[in-house]
């Protein structure tokens, strides 16, 4: 029996692991969710009922590690050094150069072009395919040891290969790689942490990097981490290669991921100079942040040959393209107060180009980032647009001062309200906590008919501030009042009679959103998106979320004490549930659907993919609709999918879905086929 259960053990790692790999590597999935979560949980029931099967490279693993006390230092079998930079195809023809000199005359080179990824230099080390040790570079000769946090990033194999068609693993095996965080999951992640705390992140690299040297590995796997591998260190019993594509594509094959679909290979220097110059118009448009390329002639024995000059390989070059940062005076600190009472800083600045458009204002984050960057009004500062788009200031430039800048500090009351401000322990953000203050409305407003919530066409923070201002609107269910307003709002400057015609048809037209967008849209400390869908799953109507205690919801998987507590209060207010009162009044949705019985479901077991812009549904609603036939929604087309639901501008999705035979219906076909 015990031999049964191991085989079995070993079985479920291997396919769970071989699974993970296509759907979060290769975007590939062979299987859907449903069937994943199935070997998964079987698994993880096996392992909770024999932990002796337990083994470092399971997948219920990634995230077991308990906090750690502080990070062991770890040497690197081989130095982990920086690279030259050039910023101009004669750099770059310079760099060729000043290497050829060292070799025979007409030496063909073949040379290899790499993103550069812009995320925390990461060491990893198998021994016969197991992942053992995960290393930072630190400075290139010692790092420290993060196998426990590495171990949660879902891209790294833990064993290796992932699949029985791969190459059997070397002995031995040391990786280079970098560990980072997309743009839209740094997005995703930054609205949901404030949404829910009033946290706001500096950039992708910062999170990524903050993430995996952070002492508790659970808060490591919160985090949606990635991973791309691009050099080998040492190998023993493995391939022989003899050059940095063959390497590339050599971990590709075992399993690991590699950005082969933006590398190049190049046996014409000219040409690879050409792609260089180009590339850097079009890297924008990459999922991750890439601050240049690296390029590397490709022959390991000729690398061996050029050797390095100081601490830089001579076969290698870093092509850099220009910072969007510039200089500028900083000109004043103003604080802005959110929608949750949240007090953020943000710098006022002496108008100054970058990266494309004139910048005139950045964000401070808060008080803590001030603080720690000693930035004094009156410093020249350096500025820069992060991800390309949002301005930062990333440091005051002190060798400038002339004594005249000034310290700030956050103000002791809301700057709006005059109400006293508060910080709580162990948090970095201050708080007006008067629900009446204006500035807290308009951001209120504003984020209840946000594209996040009730997505309400033309209504923004300038009609929110308008409306308060005007005294239209003193609370989110006033929305709903404003066509009783008609005459009033026509008599606005720049209201026009369609432009209000427009505004009260979104306003109309946004009571068909589902009760988890009116949940999310009111603003609850801590309820995004996601908690607002776990907590009416559970308890399916505002009425009976309402009448719940702490208790009662502390029992969801998701919802913890904080979240209840913040949930429950909110509800206890009567100002709060009068909002709630006059809200269903106007015929918004309070509650979900009632689910309909199994065998009323036409879609029970059917998988959808939704894309394009459908005729009169939005995406949410068509996903409601789907879920309550029984259908399941995913975000890629796959084998799985049975039917692609097709709008306006569907894409690549329509692409794939006829080369697989994927079903393409549009909202009628559906609507017929659920008789709506």
């Amino acid at each position: 029996m015990t031999d049964d259960l191991s085989l079995r053990a070993s079985q479920l790692r291997q396919l769970v692991a071989y699974h993970a790999y296509r759907y979060y590597v290769l975007d590939a999935p062979e299987i859907d969710d449903a069937e994943y979560d199935i070997l998964f949980n079987e698994l993880k029931r096996l392992e909770a009922d024999h932990p002796e099967l337990i083994t470092p490279d399971s997948p219920t693993q990634r995230a077991g590690a308990p906090p750690a006390e502080g990070f062991v230092k770890v040497t690197h079998p081989e130095p982990m050094l920086s690279l030259g930079n050039a910023v101009s195809p004669e750099e770059l023809a310079a760099w060729r150069d000043r290497f050829l000199r060292l070799l025979p005359e007409g030496q063909q080179i073949w040379y290899v072009a790499e993103p550069k990824i812009d995320g925390l230099t990461v060491v990893l080390h198998y021994e016969t395919g197991l992942f053992t040790l995960g290393a930072t570079r630190g400075d290139g000769y010692v790092g420290e040891d993060i196998t426990a946090n590495l171990r949660t990033v879902r891209t790294l194999p833990l064993r290796i290969p992932v699949s029985k068609s791969g190459p059997p693993p070397p002995t031995r095996l040391v990786v280079r790689g970098e560990a980072y965080m997309s743009k839209a999951e740094f997005a995703r992640f930054q609205a949901e942490q404030e949404s829910a705390a009033g946290k706001r992140y500096v950039n992708p690299r910062n999170t990524a990097a903050g993430a995996l040297r952070n002492l508790d590995p659970a808060i490591t796997a919160s985090r949606p981490l990635d991973l791309w591998a691009y050099q080998i260190v040492a190998l023993e019993g493995g391939l022989t290669l003899t050059g940095q594509w063959d390497a590339l594509n050599y971990l590709a094959d075992l399993g690991f991921p590699v950005e082969l679909n933006n590398s190049r290979h190049f046996d014409d220097f000219d040409a690879l100079s050409a792609y260089c110059e180009s590339w850097g118009a079009t890297r924008d448009e990459l999922p991750y942040e890439a601050d240049g390329l690296v390029v590397k002639v490709d022959d390991f024995a000729l690398q061996e040959r050029l050797g390095f000059v100081g601490k830089d390989p001579r076969w290698a070059v870093a092509y850099k393209y220009p910072s969007a940062e510039a200089l500028t005076r900083l000109l004043d600190i103003v604080v802005e107060v959110g929608r949750t009472g949240v007090l953020t800083p943000r710098a006022v600045l002496e108008p100054v180009y970058v990266g494309g458009v004139t910048i005139s204002s950045a964000t401070l984050h808060n008080a803590d980032y001030v603080d720690e960057r000693d930035i004094r009004i009156g410093d020249t500062v350096v500025v820069r647009r992060a991800g390309e788009v949002i301005p930062q200031i990333l440091r005051p430039v002190a060798e400038l001062r002339t004594g005249d800048e000034r310290a700030w500090s956050m103000p002791e009351v809301c700057p709006v309200c005059g109400e006293a401000v508060v910080r709580y322990p162990g948090e970095v953000a201050y708080y007006c906590e008067n629900s009446h203050c204006p500035a807290q409305l308009v951001r209120r407003i504003e984020f209840f008919v946000s594209r996040g919530a009730m997505d309400i066409a033309g209504f923004g923070s300038k009609q929110a501030e308008l409306f308060v201002q005007q005294g239209l609107v003193r609370d989110v269910a006033d929305i709903y009042e404003l066509p009783k307003h008609r005459e009033t709002l026509l008599g606005l400057e720049g209201f026009a009679e369609k432009k209000v015609d427009n505004l009260l048809e979104a306003i109309e037209a946004s009571k068909a959103q589902p009760a988890t967008r009116v949940l999310t849209g009111l603003g609850i400390h801590f309820v995004g998106g996601t908690v607002a869908e776990l907590l009416l799953e559970h308890f399916r109507s505002f009425a009976e979320l309402a009448a719940s205690d702490e208790a009662s919801m502390s029992q969801i998987e998701g919802i913890g004490p904080r979240i209840a507590g913040s949930v429950a209060a909110w509800f206890g207010q009567p100002d709060n549930g009068e909002i709630v009162r006059r809200l269903a009044e106007a015929g918004l949705q309070m509650a979900l659907p009632e689910q309909a019985p199994a065998s009323e479901r036409p879609l029970d077991g059917k998988t959808f993919v939704i894309t394009g812009t459908l005729p009169t549904w939005s995406r949410e609603q068509a996903t409601e609709v789907i879920k309550q036939a029984g259908g399941k929604v995913t975000g890629s087309v796959s084998g799985n999918t049975d039917y692609l639901l097709a709008g306006e501008k569907a894409g690549s999705k329509l692409d794939k879905a006829a080369k697989l035979g994927v079903a393409t219906l549009s909202e009628e076909d559906l609507r017929a086929m659920l008789h709506l």
